[in-house]
């Protein structure tokens, strides 16, 4: 008999080790893993310094939003004169949703899959103060694209939906 009890002993040690390591796991998984699944706050970027570079050296009209509720928030901006003069500035919506306007010389076809991040054209149009903008859905953004008359295409485009991309869009301005 005394074989048993060593045998029961040992059994119910195990269970009782198992339960013990089981507690701590699950204490480390609550106290010491993050568990946050909102996206972070991102940084507003003041982009006025890269806007006056950005129109002074390129070969076409730069556009940039005026008038935006201050819950819009620049994140992101570039200039790269050497990459057909190409000018990038993102927002992030109020309900943190992603719009970017991008410009450039660059052949528009490879210039809109890249910037549109793979959208297709439909044949649906937006008029935009006095303007058409084609729109793209699709890929990883949706768009709206204006091929201008000034050597330069100019896509906006994001997460967002159609109607803060036309928002974007229409409080865009050229000095």
């Amino acid at each position: 008999m005394a074989g048993s009890n060593g045998k029961q002993k040992t059994a119910r040690d195990m269970v009782l080790s198992l339960a013990l390591i089981g507690i701590a796991a699950a204490g480390v998984w609550f106290f010491a893993i993050p568990h946050d699944d909102h996206a972070p706050d991102l940084k507003r970027v003041d982009y006025r310094v890269e806007l006056l570079t950005a129109r002074r050296a390129a070969t076409y009209p730069v556009a940039a939003p005026e008038g935006l509720p201050s819950a819009w928030k620049a994140t992101s901006v570039r200039f790269q004169g050497e990459n057909g003069d190409r000018w990038h500035l993102g927002f992030q919506t109020p309900d943190s949703q992603y719009v970017q306007i991008e410009q450039s010389t660059q052949k528009p076809a490879a210039f809109i899959d890249d910037a549109s991040q793979g959208a297709s054209a439909t044949k649906q149009t937006e008029t935009i103060d006095g303007r058409t903008w084609t729109r793209y859905t699709g890929g990883r953004y949706d768009a709206l694209v204006l091929n201008g008359g000034s050597g330069s295409t100019t896509v906006v485009a994001g997460t967002a939906s159609f109607a803060d991309l036309t928002k974007f869009a229409s409080a865009l301005k050229t000095r």
